[in-house]
């Protein structure tokens, strides 16, 4: 998918100051102009999906099925490898000959704590508000859980004194047994699912006791079913074998599970692993009958078992391409959706290894006070919709080097800060989105004056956490997102009128005087 834009430089000569920068004696003459810039969208191929280089853990997991026919449909799968405690045993006491135990697996279910606020107190319990979630809410999509037969190895196969690394579009050999209970799980969030019903039963099958389990603070959360019988054949029968034996044992002989999600709508969800007191994890609860001479029941057991979601942990991002953008329009959308690229100053046409355009402005001795791009929303496509919009977008240099991508930030972030240079999402007075603003006068300002040369396309896009620099030399860009949303903006063709994509610049002259 490619689309091509072009905008026309003019000039306005009554400019108003903008800023203290700017130099208001009569030594000096101020004014504005617009900066030529070309937009073209472009597919991202694929994102960076594992934590490895990270802390080991992704600030967000995805999953569900996002389908908005403007932009990419997102299935979203998480795959992750599991945590074992220490001295797993089914039966913790010795007893005599006469006496045997018989365990029972109660329920098993993979919980993941949804990511909620507390909106009220109604009957002493708490009442939330589900959040991290866009698409179609009320329309089930499908979950399936598989075992998995790839192994998750943290260090590079081809180089082992290498760090591995696992992208979006990475696939994955799977066991064709589903975990699952029932087929195609539905995926339907609802902030009242906070409590799972776990019926205990003897060793004859007959229901004994009946408890619930919650999540702290009564935390809604999604639960899935599994298959007791396939718990019991790849775990419990395994405990006293050396496959149970140490964490890097378990994770060669049980690889790690893929929660698989597939439709042609539904809802799309944000996960946080982060939060230490409510992990995801396979929740095993099971009886141990102790009877006396094969039949006499002389004690009940309850006990139960974790497997956290722990260790190396993936997203998968299946994409499948929407409609076509309308002329004049393009779409940037998170995870592994879509980006655009800028190009600033037009062509280097006599092939000097600097652009025309930009030798033309620098024969005119310019002080750059500011460099303001900013980009509209179609608000018929995008109507009121915050939710699914992106709070902020993010602008950064999409340079290559030895025919490798090696993305770059644009030096305001690093000089003045995300806040100055902004990016957010503005509303009009409607509340509607409405338009994304970017300062970038440093970085027009530095190619203006001649200190830099360096002209790459500018890189548009979904801003990700992992984007922001966290020191002054910190100016390459890691390829993660788990940003999903997407929004249709107007490029720079004059047919969008005011609400073309502009990149305008102010500057200072120095007022030539007669001697």
């Amino acid at each position: 998918m490619a689309f091509f834009l072009s905008i026309i430089i003019s000039c306005e000569e009554d400019f108003t100051d903008i800023g203290t920068s700017i130099v208001t004696n009569s030594e000096f003459t101020t004014g504005d102009t617009l900066i030529q810039i070309e937009i073209s969208g472009k597919d991202i191929e694929r994102v960076r999906a594992d934590g490895i280089e990270i802390g080991g853990v992704l600030g967000q997991y995805l999953l569900g099925v996002y389908n908005n026919s403007d932009y990419e449909k997102i299935e979203a799968s998480i795959i992750s490898q599991l945590q074992i405690t220490n001295d797993l045993t089914l039966v913790d006491n010795e007893y005599g000959a006469d006496t045997t135990v018989v365990t029972t697996i109660d329920t098993v279910f993979l919980t993941l704590p949804y990511q909620a606020s507390a909106i009220g107190i109604e009957n002493g319990l708490t009442e939330y508000r589900l959040d991290s979630i866009i698409g179609n809410v009320g329309v089930p999509s499908q979950l399936n859980v598989y075992r998995l037969n790839s192994f998750l190895n943290t260090l590079d196969p081809q180089d082992p004194s290498q760090q591995n690394s696992f992208q979006s579009d990475e696939t994955y050999d799977l066991d064709p047994t589903q975990m699952n209970v029932f087929a195609d799980a539905p995926l339907v969030p609802m902030a009242t699912d906070t409590v799972q019903t776990v019926i205990r039963k003897l060793s004859n099958g007959i229901p004994y006791e009946t408890e619930t389990f919650t999540l702290s603070n009564n935390v809604p959360f999604l639960s899935i079913p599994l298959k007791k019988e396939l718990i019991k054949q790849w775990f419990f029968d395994q405990y006293e074998t050396d496959n149970f034996s140490s964490q890097d044992a378990f994770n060669n002989y049980f690889r790690g599970i893929k929660i698989q999600a597939e439709g042609n709508d539904g809802s799309l969800v944000s996960f946080n692993f982060n939060n230490p007191n409510l992990r995801p994890a396979i929740q095993i609860f099971y009886t141990n009958t102790v009877l006396k001479s094969g039949t006499t029941v002389i004690d009940t057991i309850k006990k139960s078992d974790s497997y956290l979601l722990d260790g190396v942990r993936n997203n998968q991002y299946k994409m499948t391409a929407g409609n076509a953008p309308q002329f004049g329009n393009f779409p940037i959308q998170g995870a592994a959706g879509t980006m655009a690229q800028i190009k600033v100053l037009g062509d280097d046409n006599d092939n000097n290894g600097i652009a025309d355009q930009l030798e033309a402005l620098r024969t005119k001795e310019w002080l750059i006070n500011d460099a303001t791009l900013t980009l509209y929303v179609n608000q018929n496509i995008v109507r009121f919709d915050t939710i699914a919009t992106p709070f902020r977008l993010f602008v950064y240099k999409d340079g290559v080097n030895n025919n490798e991508p090696n993305p770059s930030q644009v030096l305001d972030y690093v000089t003045e800060g995300e806040d100055a240079v902004s990016g957010d999402l503005s509303l009009d007075s409607d509340k509607r989105p409405d338009k994304y603003t970017f300062k970038i006068t440093d970085y027009i300002s530095e190619l203006v004056s001649g200190d830099i040369d360096y002209l790459p396309l500018l890189g548009l896009k979904v801003i990700n956490p992992s984007d922001l620099p966290v020191n002054p030399v910190d100016t390459i860009i890691p390829t993660y997102n788990w940003n999903p949303k997407a929004v249709m903006l107007y490029d720079q063709q004059p047919i969008n009128g005011t609400r073309r994509a502009t990149l305008k610049i102010s500057y200072s002259k120095k007022t030539q005087q007669n001697n």
